[in-house]
């Protein structure tokens, strides 16, 4: 009698397919939770003893994706037990179709997101590179996402190709209208990646020179010396010659100076002498030459050359100004007198 009653059919199904397919369901989902859960459990503790991140990635994509794959799958597996009416069948593989798609996406995007964090580590986590690919992973996730649905929609039995070539015509067509805009773009990512400058540098562009404060998908903004703030698009920046004062390690100087006419042989050859001792005494700075460099109109004209180091330019103007006093005590000690414009006017009596 009992068994007569397993016999019993319902909606196309016997009651003992019932309970095969309740059995199937719930030992599957006691064999996921038991030792899978288990086994992610002892991998996530032997990740954790290695020095190595892309295993401690994995198990992170197993707990996260492969876990909830897993109880899903028990559903579809105990489904697939029973003879299901077709439409019900068909929207059961629809579903199992759109979770794979789901849980495929989830897998990218990780991998995506992983690979951004390991390269913003080996950039000690730079705040404007950080800013740059935060924006970067979200245009990456929204295409994985679009490309996902349209394999889900090819898949699922719908027409895409008109809907693909419509949308390339229209990508052709709005690229044309903003193609300023892209080049901006283009230019942005080429800042951020190549960085031939980064916030906080001190950089020239022609007769523009000043900090950056912030550099954006379209425009880079600087603060010049007078306060003003001075915007570029990008596309300005990455086509000229851009100085970064920054990522100066010493900076070359070069002046002149001129003395009197009046100054004599012996003086004149004991100024590079004098010049040489002044700046090798002087702190953070390597001399090159001094040399008695050419007569001028009203001056015996000296060139001199050495190498402050340190980018710093308040740095460098400290340095010289010390310079100018050491040279200005010791020319008054020795009686040099430096040049300035002057004209002599002769008066012959006929």
């Amino acid at each position: 009698m009992n068994m007569n009653i397993l016999e019993e059919v319902f909606f196309g199904n016997r009651i003992m397919d019932y309970l095969i397919a309740l059995l199937t369901l719930l030992l599957s989902l006691l064999f996921v939770k038991v030792f899978i859960r288990a086994l992610i459990k002892r991998l996530k503790k032997l990740a954790k003893k290695t020095t190595a991140l892309f295993d401690d990635f994995l198990v992170t994509i197993l707990e996260k994706i492969g876990l909830p794959a897993l109880y899903i799958s028990c559903f579809y597996v105990s489904a697939k037990v029973l003879k299901l009416p077709s439409g019900a069948d068909s929207l059961i593989n629809a579903l199992e179709m759109v979770v794979i798609t789901f849980f495929a996406a989830r897998i990218i995007v990780m991998i995506a997101g992983w690979g951004i964090n390991i390269y913003l580590a080996k950039k000690n986590q730079d705040p404007t590179l950080v800013r740059s690919l935060d924006g970067m992973l979200l245009a990456i996730k929204f295409l994985i996402w679009a490309l996902a649905i349209i394999i889900l929609l090819d898949n699922l039995g719908y027409k895409v190709s008109t809907l693909i070539a419509g949308l390339g015509i229209g990508g052709i067509a709005v690229a044309i209208a903003a193609q300023a805009l892209l080049k901006d773009f283009f230019s942005y990512f080429s800042i951020v990646f190549d960085h031939p400058f980064k916030i906080g540098d001190f950089i020239i562009i022609g007769d523009f020179m000043g900090t950056v404060e912030y550099i954006g998908i379209k425009t880079t903004r600087i603060r010049s010396l007078g306060g003003e703030q001075l915007i570029f698009s990008n596309t300005d920046l990455t086509d000229s010659r851009v100085r970064n004062y920054k990522l100066m390690e010493k900076r070359r100087v070069l002046f002149r100076l001129g003395v009197t006419y009046q100054a004599s042989l012996s003086q004149l050859k004991e100024i590079p002498r004098i010049i040489e001792h002044i700046i090798k005494n002087t702190q953070d700075t390597a001399f090159d030459r001094a040399h008695f460099f050419s007569y001028g109109d009203f001056s015996l004209i000296f060139e001199v050359v050495y190498f402050v180091l340190s980018p710093d330019y308040n740095k460098y103007m400290d340095i010289q100004q010390e310079i100018n006093f050491a040279i200005k005590e010791q020319f008054e000690k020795r009686s040099i007198d430096f040049a300035y414009p002057t004209q002599t006017v002769y008066l012959h009596k006929a």
